[in-house]
């Protein structure tokens, strides 16, 4: 098994008689893009700021490339990247010189060049951060997060605000991050990020996980295939949990009649449908 750069074992947070995470556990391997789901309220951003070291826990065990992530170790904090939700930058600070302070902080920074390259901010190199628009934004955001050269990145909602030409060139940056072997922990609403990206996702509800793994493996219940084919003009579709089976008799009585199955397909319910069943008392 990869060896782990997240670790939590039965996580607990309460604020007073409200818990708002009820023992969640998992691991995160070195090198994997792991993909953290729920909706509003279901308790992945505290799970999130526990694991970053801004939030104390209740209870549970967690380390983070093997430091207790409560200990604010600065060891611990050069080996790790953040991009929050939402950061603030000083207004009449050009984008070059944030990142260029940014990779000040950090023992052996990427170049600030490179790195401003990375996001696509070259032509607002010299831009004031209060000239930015908000896709700008996130891109420095994302842009002072690898700047250190991390190991692990938290990715908070890395691409709100962002149109569909940049949501698609800030997914090549995440994928090259996991070509070069960097973690990355991913939290996002929109589900076609997670499936694209995220080597496995964890869905949490009411402060539990309610399914882990692979996003095209995930499943909500039996049966977990759909079996489609046009038929006499219109389109038949079957559901079943052995898809095998259910192939043979399709085929066997189509080649005996004589008939071909057109536009035969074999799919699992997308990552979107596993969800939306899932999290379907919270959403509505």
């Amino acid at each position: 098994m990869t060896e782990a750069a997240i670790q939590v074992r039965d996580l607990r947070k309460s604020y007073g008689r409200v818990e708002a995470v009820k023992g969640l556990s998992f691991n995160v391997g070195r090198g994997e893009i792991f993909g953290l789901l729920g909706p509003n309220g279901a308790g992945k951003t505290t799970t999130v700021e526990i694991l970053e070291g801004y939030r104390q826990r209740s209870a549970g065990e967690v380390t983070v490339l093997g430091h207790d992530p409560a200990s604010r170790d600065r060891r611990l904090q050069e080996r790790v990247g953040i991009v929050l939700q939402s950061c603030g930058f000083y207004p009449r600070v050009s984008v070059g010189e944030a990142v260029q302070h940014f990779a000040s902080l950090y023992p052996a920074p990427r170049d600030a060049e490179e790195t401003i390259a990375l996001v696509g901010l070259e032509e607002q190199r010299k831009a004031r951060t209060a000239e930015l628009s908000g896709g700008q934004r996130r891109r420095l955001d994302l842009a002072l997060a690898l700047v250190g050269d991390p190991e692990l990145v938290f990715l908070d909602e890395p691409t709100t605000g962002f149109d569909p030409a940049a949501r698609r060139a800030a997914w090549g940056v995440v994928r090259r991050l996991g070509e070069l072997g960097k973690t990355v922990l991913l939290t996002t609403h929109y589900l076609d990020e997670a499936q694209a990206l995220a080597d496995r996702v964890a869905i949490v509800k009411d402060g539990m996980i309610v399914a882990e793994g692979p996003p095209g493996e995930l499943a909500p219940g039996q049966p977990t295939y759909r079996v489609a084919y046009d038929s006499n003009g219109r389109r038949v579709q079957h559901e079943t949990d052995d898809p095998t089976d259910l192939l043979h008799r399709l085929t066997s009585d189509a080649l005996a009649r004589g008939e071909r199955l057109e536009g035969l397909a074999v799919t699992r319910p997308t990552l979107e449908e596993v969800y939306l069943e899932l999290t379907e008392e919270d959403e509505r």
